[in-house]
């Protein structure tokens, strides 16, 4: 038939238009609506009202007033990219119920079909503000988001609250935020009070960009301790029972701000404030800020000393970023306002050095001990060298895994990767510090660049930002080496084995043993799960629930995949101590019946190579190494 009507068209007895033909569209140009940042100052200042009384319901009511020069179109937008998130990260989705007005006069909007975080409005002739009125409708579940209210505590951040006019730097916008709570509460923000009129709490004005970079804690049971005269630690919880820290623990988080400043000498806060909740209601966070921190830790974390190891170095972390990230802050990340997209290509520097100085500033402190960090340091070593996606993925490509993954939960982590730039970034400053120190016997270290890179120009309470360049003259001056070189081959290239050799300069091996380190009974005590990933590879809830298995290894040879559940091995129901004990006698093949779904199944693994837990190992016996002295307290210690 095809043949057919080809030979018809030809002989011009069936029309050419009768053959069937395809439409092609020409693509439109996608608008761009919203003006682009210009550093001028925005006539007049805002003023934002939050009334964050509704404990039950958890709605957030917002009013604003912008002050307009005249008719014509003005955008609004909300914060999209939010320093510290390294993603997009503004909750866009629960802001409702958005009505301005001029007077009495309602003003239409319209949210720009690109940008959905802008909002435009032709200013009437005549208006001289506008006066806006909307919801922040903040998670009631956890599936709708991270929880920030709850009846007895809140954390308010300002990105939900403002929308702030497009085509300025968000620096050269001025405002006046006020915040009404319950009356019997107490606040704690790094803005400065103006006056409190009952629950209503008024502060100072202030630039859209500090106020984004000052969020509240605020709650019910409240302890106040002031660390020294510029630093002030915001203890909120649950239950008062929680509030009761002695006077070592204070004293031990007293050391953490001598520590800090010992380290990097020059400051760039006026007043710094550790806002800390105390909760298992409140949604997990530890995020940075130049003049405070938002952490969340969970009970017990003065009750439960011992039990509390997992959160004792978030406060170090977040006080770190005050001079890495938040001062000191990489070039492609500083941003002039908070639409344009940030890059995290110096992560590993940002946050990597950060869990580095986290980790050592906690132990100088006392808030860690010695054996504590260790055990930390050889279950790191260990997890990032049984990475198999490091045959395929460099770790400076994970410093996008943010904006790759929006965070979300995911499987088979050990190929795909994460954000590895932490943890790994960890490893690659304690490879740099024992380097320098091991050159310089012990002249100079990572504490030598920590200070002339990040506690430079003291007193400047603006951001310095870098480039990898910047990063790579300040260490040739600390230790004239090839960094160049060093930094890219443990960054941008691939490489199948963890950067391990800061270890062994420092005086450890890493090395795997048959009884369970005090390390991991600590971490399966809290966590509840088995670890198995260097023996099985895997590891296991206590519930038998397959907890990640890692990439190639035996578990992932028999089929196992995280959500499967393990519900008996060798034929008794699964039990963390008898797999734990079999393991340990090397009694080989372990059969487990294995639940997926509907579909169940017995595999067989043969395996007698023990339990195999990471720990580290002192290479010279009671020697001290580098690393011994990089643990050590260096400020004296405060009462």
């Amino acid at each position: 038939m095809r043949v057919l009507i080809l030979l018809l068209i030809g002989m011009g007895l069936v029309p050419l238009s009768a053959h069937p033909s395809h439409s092609l569209p020409a693509e439109l140009p996608v608008p761009d609506r919203v003006p682009v940042a210009e550093d001028i100052p925005y006539p007049g200042t805002l003023t934002i009202e939050v009334d964050a009384t509704d404990l039950l319901q958890r709605i957030y009511r917002v009013r604003q007033t912008v002050p307009v020069a005249g008719p014509g179109q003005l955008t609004l937008m909300l914060p999209k990219w939010i320093p510290a998130k390294h993603r997009i990260a503004g909750s866009i989705r629960a802001l409702a119920g958005l009505t301005i007005r001029t007077g009495d006069q309602v003003v239409p909007w319209h949210r720009d079909d690109v940008e959905v975080y802008a909002f435009h409005v032709d200013v009437p002739t005549g208006a001289t503000e506008l006066a806006l009125e909307f919801q922040f409708l903040s998670p009631t579940l956890s599936d709708q988001g991270r929880i920030v209210t709850t009846p007895d505590m809140l954390n308010l951040q300002w990105w939900d609250m403002v929308l702030y006019p497009a085509g300025y730097y968000t620096r050269r916008i001025r405002v006046e935020p006020s915040v009404t709570l319950p009356a019997d509460w107490s606040a704690a923000t790094a803005l400065d009070l103006r006056e409190r009129d009952g629950g209503r709490w008024i502060y100072k004005t202030t630039t859209i960009d500090e106020l984004v970079d000052s969020p509240m804690f605020a709650g019910r049971h409240y302890r106040l301790e002031v660390l020294t005269e510029d630093v002030n630690l915001h203890l909120f919880a649950d239950h008062p029972s929680e509030l009761e820290a002695t006077e070592e623990h204070i004293a031990q988080h007293r050391n953490l701000v001598h520590e800090a400043l010992s380290l990097f000498g020059g400051r760039h806060y006026e007043q710094y404030e550790f806002l800390v909740a105390i909760s298992d209601q409140l949604g997990s966070i530890g995020l940075e800020h130049q003049s405070s921190s938002e952490n969340q830790v969970d009970p017990g974390y003065f009750t439960d000393w011992k039990g509390a190891v997992y959160d004792r170095d978030l406060l170090a972390h977040e006080l770190v970023h005050s001079w890495n990230g938040k001062y000191r802050r990489p070039a492609d990340m500083w941003t002039a306002d908070f639409r344009t997209p940030m890059r995290g290509n110096l992560l590993w520097l940002y946050e990597g050095q950060t869990q580095f100085w986290g980790y050592i500033l906690a132990t100088r402190a006392g808030l860690m001990t010695t054996e504590e960090t260790l055990g930390m340091l050889a279950a790191t070593a260990a997890r990032y060298n049984h990475r198999p996606g490091r045959n395929w993925r460099t770790l400076a490509d994970t410093s996008l895994d943010p904006v790759v993954a929006s965070r979300q939960p995911r499987g088979w982590t050990s190929w795909s990767r994460t954000e590895d730039y932490y943890s790994e970034g960890l490893l690659v400053w304690l490879d740099a510090d024992s380097l320098i120190r091991e050159q310089t016997d012990g002249a100079k270290s990572l504490d030598t660049f920590a200070a002339n890179f990040f506690g430079v120009n003291d007193g400047d309470l603006g951001q310095l930002t870098y480039t990898f360049e910047d990063i790579v003259a300040e260490l040739n001056k600390v230790l004239p080496h090839d960094w160049e070189s060093w930094l890219n081959q443990r960054v941008h290239q691939l490489a199948p084995q963890a950067p391990l050799d800061g270890l062994g300069r420092g005086g450890y091996q890493l090395v795997y043993v048959n009884e369970r380190p005090a390390y991991f009974k600590t971490s399966e005590g809290k966590f509840k799960y088995l670890e198995l990933s260097y023996s099985l590879g895997l590891q296991v809830r206590n519930s038998g629930e397959v907890r990640d298995v890692i990439w190639d290894s035996l578990a992932f040879d028999a089929g196992l995949a995280k959500g499967h559940k393990i519900l008996a091995v060798n034929g008794r129901a699964f039990d963390p101590k008898v797999v734990r004990e079999l393991l340990k006698s090397k009694s080989s093949p372990l059969k487990l019946l294995i639940e997926a779904g509907e579909v169940y199944r017995e595999v067989e693994i043969e395996y007698t190579g023990g339990l195999r837990y990471p720990t580290l190992e002192k290479i010279d016996g009671e020697t001290t190494g580098w690393l011994d002295v990089l643990l050590a307290p260096t400020a004296p210690t405060k009462e």
